[in-house]
């Protein structure tokens, strides 16, 4: 269990309210709570930040006060403005909606003063060491940094070149700006750090205007100043920053928020980084940013999770100071919780096998009435045809069972699902291979709706489809993208792409489906009964309906089969 993690009867671990709540009984902020979550549009944004979108919105939300969504737009090779719109979507979907709408990019010419202002305090100079250099010079844990030559110009210089880096006269990587702090300093942060570069390229929202762009460790805390924000809530990998963030506002004696770090999450068979999600879109390991095994919001939603399962997912959890990694279950039973109560029950037969009734009117139908949500009785009920041939699950079928499988098999009664008690007598097989095509069996017309008059026992219930009114679909099994628990242990010799699972997806081509489910649309959510819950995939058209497995059901024969080593 990870150490996030919380069982339901205890409340969730939430620090940061403890926090906020001790700022208010002082009067700091004036009782205000201000928060923002300030995205990179560089990428599609995944569940991780989906935990920073909760906590930092439902925070606003509780304490009444306002969150912004702010772009930290400083990176223009990087960026996009596809990723923007994604992730404004992303923020929407999870049932949010900022405040105020910010870029970095707006405070471009603010940030600039700003460092202006470091330079005629001698609190920042222009280094015209290579990149390489500097990273020598800022020294290590157990050695401090050394001066390089240029870290005593005078404040005339610096802003001279300062000024004509601005202006364009010079290639990228020829001067940066860095601040003049300690270079003995212990936190190596704080030794001289890098607050702009230059980079001639095209920015997203402001086009050739500038070819300097801040460092994100210079903006951020400028930014967070500039909003008024009360709590700037990073996650936990930004605390040995907080320094270099403290400082910067204080040098220049502006208003200043409080950081507060939290532990990211991390899941099991999931990675979380941007960079190695995009090599595995760049090279067509996944279909792209939205495939349902990508940890994406957007390969989520497809998927067919849902806003409010990731919200309860999110609360669940909690928020710790201390790194965790959590099982993948945790969040799938959140998901599972929600459709429980959410999704129409409907009969699909991925692995069909025909069962015909030998003593069922050859040309009778009938309309079986079945519940279409036990959860939600304002869901209603739908009518499923019945006829002399249907579809089971090959799975529900066994010629020669063991003990404990209870399902079909000769001489065996079964109940199907809103329909009769029925007995299998016989067995087609393939004489080539010997796999049974076909399976026999007789029916009793006194247990209409699967009851029996004389309360007979029967131990198994099926599901199946009318053979003549099934719908046919493909069907896409998703499972885990990593067949590595912990993808953080993959060794640093290994390529991480070897522990891909191969199994991550299997693609049903024709599964039968019953006929309710032929006008099924996009993002339909349903329970597949016995199976999984399953959403409609974006691709499918009423001609060819594809359906994703969003997550399966407990399934005790499954435990059953891996205790005896099948």
């Amino acid at each position: 269990m990870s150490t996030e993690e919380n069982s339901s009867s205890t409340t969730p671990t939430n620090f940061i309210r403890d926090l906020i709540d001790a700022d208010n009984a002082s009067g700091r902020f004036g009782g205000r709570v201000h928060t923002r979550f300030p995205p990179e549009p560089n990428g599609y944004l995944h569940i991780g930040h989906a935990k920073s979108i909760c906590l930092n919105f439902g925070l606003a939300i509780k304490y009444g006060g306002q969150c912004n969504l702010r772009f930290d737009d400083t990176n223009p090779t990087k960026e996009d403005v596809e990723y923007v719109e994604s992730i404004q979507d992303d923020v929407r979907w999870l049932g949010f909606q900022w405040d105020n709408l910010f870029y970095a990019s707006d405070y471009f010419e603010t940030i600039y003063q700003y460092a202006e202002k470091l330079i005629e305090k001698g609190l920042a100079y222009v280094d015209s060491c290579s990149t390489e250099e500097i990273r020598q010079m800022r020294g290590s844990l157990t050695q401090p940094g050394t001066p390089g030559p240029y870290r005593d110009r005078t404040v005339e210089e610096n802003l001279d070149l300062f000024r004509r880096m601005r202006a364009g006269e010079f290639p990228d990587g020829a001067h940066v700006l860095r601040a003049k702090i300690d270079l003995a300093h212990t936190n190596l942060n704080m030794r001289d750090p890098l607050l702009y570069r230059i980079r001639h390229a095209e920015h997203h929202r402001t086009g050739k205007a500038w070819c300097i762009y801040p460092l994100y460790d210079f903006t951020h805390g400028y930014s967070d100043s500039l909003e008024q924000i009360t709590h700037s809530i990073c996650t936990l990998e930004f605390e040995n920053h907080r320094p270099l963030y403290d400082w910067l506002i204080d040098v220049l004696d502006l208003y200043h928020p409080q950081q507060i770090e939290f532990a990211r999450l991390n899941l099991t068979h999931m990675m979380m980084s941007k960079r190695k999600l995009l090599e595995l879109v760049e090279t067509n390991a996944v279909s792209g940013w939205d495939d349902p095994r990508m940890p994406t919001i957007a390969g989520i939603r497809r998927r067919g999770y849902t806003p409010a399962a990731m919200r309860a997912f999110c609360e669940e959890i909690g928020v710790t100071k201390f790194n965790g990694l959590t099982e993948i279950v945790v969040l799938e039973n959140a998901v599972r919780a929600d459709l429980n109560k959410t999704s129409n029950r409907v009969m699909a037969v991925i692995n069909p096998l025909k069962v015909v009734i030998d003593n069922y009117p050859d040309d009778l139908v009938e309309e079986m009435e079945a519940i279409n949500n036990p959860e939600d009785p304002s869901a209603g009920s739908r009518l499923v045809p019945f006829s002399k041939t249907l579809y089971i699950e090959r799975d529900d079928f066994m010629e020669d069972p063991p003990k404990q499988f209870f399902r079909l098999s000769p001489g065996r009664e079964v109940r199907l699902r809103w329909g009769y008690l029925v007995t299998c007598t016989s067995v087609v097989k393939d004489p080539a291979t010997g796999e049974v095509t076909e399976v026999h069996c007789t029916y009793d017309p006194a247990t209409r709706g699967g009851n029996a008059p004389d309360n007979r026992k029967v131990k198994s219930t099926i599901h199946w489809v009318s053979a003549a009114h099934a719908v046919s679909a493909e069907v896409r099994l998703y499972d885990h993208l990593f067949s590595i628990a912990n993808v953080a242990d993959i060794p640093e010799d290994e390529d991480w792409k070897d522990y891909l699972n191969p199994k991550s997806l299997v693609v049903v081509p024709d599964a039968k489906l019953e006929r309710s489910l032929a006008t099924a649309k996009p993002l339909d959510r349903c329970q597949f009964e016995r199976i999984g819950y399953f959403c409609v995939d974006k691709e499918s058209t009423p001609d060819k309906l594809i359906f994703n497995r969003t997550v399966t059901l407990k399934d005790d024969w499954a435990k059953i089969q891996k205790k005896q080593g099948k």
